[in-house]
């Protein structure tokens, strides 16, 4: 698993990098196809390369991707490494180890009949062009496993997990030169501080409902004797419920100007929807029963703030359980890390869990 895990790093995958993105699903597709005997299907969208495989009638469906937030050239700094137990290198976390694990945990079962495997290429950029692949792999099982990362250093599993919306607000105002007339100017830049503050208040407004308004990126301005024409202000939003999401969508699309003379244009909106904790209940159970037969602790099941591929899986009516690939921290981070000796225990409670869905057993049960 090391040996196939150091391959997948060492192939870098950044998102942006179609190029790189379709090297490393070389890499992927060759790896599948020794452990699990067959190639996958190549599936190019506007020019980022998806893997497929499917045996038979699908009935659980596994998600994963081999993209990751890492610039090109990120092994210089952060090289591969194995060390007192602890893996490193870039994407090792997010998400490549969880695709060892997954094509391990199928190698071991007797028969692949039944389930379908796809690995996208655009996950990390919120998978623009894999969206409609994974729905409607989704709508045609009746259980979905995301690869993702476990939720914390001890295995906990993802039961839940916020929807992502992004907008940009653009602010127009009118240039004048700073000196001579800044009087006759419409100062976007003042604008775009209204606005961060206005979002402030949309964020302790819907906080009660579990939403997060966070303004991130902000620029505005050409020169520095220049009244600012343009300003632009990125917000990221997290919402646990489509309700709350909605709230929030009309509140964002509901601001107006402070300043006399500047108009606001509101683009971007909703991006993934939420995985709410009914998609994964019953699952959940199912894995913990299952960890138990295997002589593991049970796993915790966790909320999170973050978004993944089960966001759509969820939501297009499919079970979901996330956070089953590896257990580590530091995702997208400089201390990204993976500990080797959860690497197999996760990879057999997955073949058991596959085996029972791919049977048609119950998931539910005692929750």
């Amino acid at each position: 698993m090391l040996s196939d895990l150091e391959e997948l790093v060492r192939c870098e995958s950044f998102s942006a990098d179609h190029a790189a993105v379709a090297r490393s699903a070389e890499v992927v597709a060759a790896l599948g196809a020794r452990l699990l005997g067959a190639r996958p299907e190549v599936i190019v969208v506007d020019g980022v390369t998806h893997l497929r495989w499917s045996a038979g009638t699908p009935r659980v469906l596994l998600v994963g991707h081999h993209d990751t937030v890492w610039p090109s050239g990120s092994l210089r700094t952060h090289p591969w490494s194995v060390a007192d137990g602890i893996a490193r290198g870039p994407g090792v976390l997010d998400m490549k180890a969880g695709l060892v694990q997954m094509f391990h945990a199928l190698a071991s079962l007797p028969s692949l009949d039944g389930v379908c495997v796809l690995v996208t290429g655009d996950e990390e950029v919120g998978s623009p062009t894999s969206r409609q692949l994974i729905e409607d792999a989704a709508r045609a099982c009746g259980a979905a496993f995301v690869l993702e990362a476990a939720a914390d250093g001890h295995g906990a599993l993802k039961t839940a997990r916020k929807g992502t919306s992004r907008y940009e607000i653009v602010v127009h105002g009118r240039a004048a030169h700073a000196g001579l007339e800044p009087h006759q100017g419409v100062n976007a830049a003042v604008e775009a501080a209204h606005q961060v503050m206005s979002l402030v208040g949309i964020g302790a407004l819907t906080a009660a409902d579990g939403a997060t308004v966070t303004p991130t990126l902000l620029s505005a301005g050409t020169a520095r004797n220049t009244v600012p024409a343009l300003a632009r202000l990125s917000v990221d939003v997290r919402a646990p419920t489509g309700a709350a999401q909605d709230r929030v969508d009309e509140l964002v699309r509901g601001l107006t100007a402070r300043t006399p003379g500047a108009r606001l244009e509101v683009l971007g909106g909703r991006q993934r929807p939420p995985m709410e904790p009914e998609a994964s209940a019953d699952l959940f159970a199912l894995a913990c029963r299952t960890a138990t037969d295997l002589g593991q602790r049970p796993p915790r099941g966790i909320a999170v703030g973050g978004a993944s591929d089960g966001n759509y899986t969820a939501t297009a009516g499919c079970p979901t359980l996330d956070g089953l690939g590896a257990v580590g921290g530091g995702a997208h981070a400089d201390t990204e890390h993976v500990d080797t000796a959860w690497m197999v225990p996760r990879a057999r409670l997955l073949a058991r869990l596959v085996t029972a869905v791919a049977d048609g057993r119950p998931c539910g049960g005692p929750r």
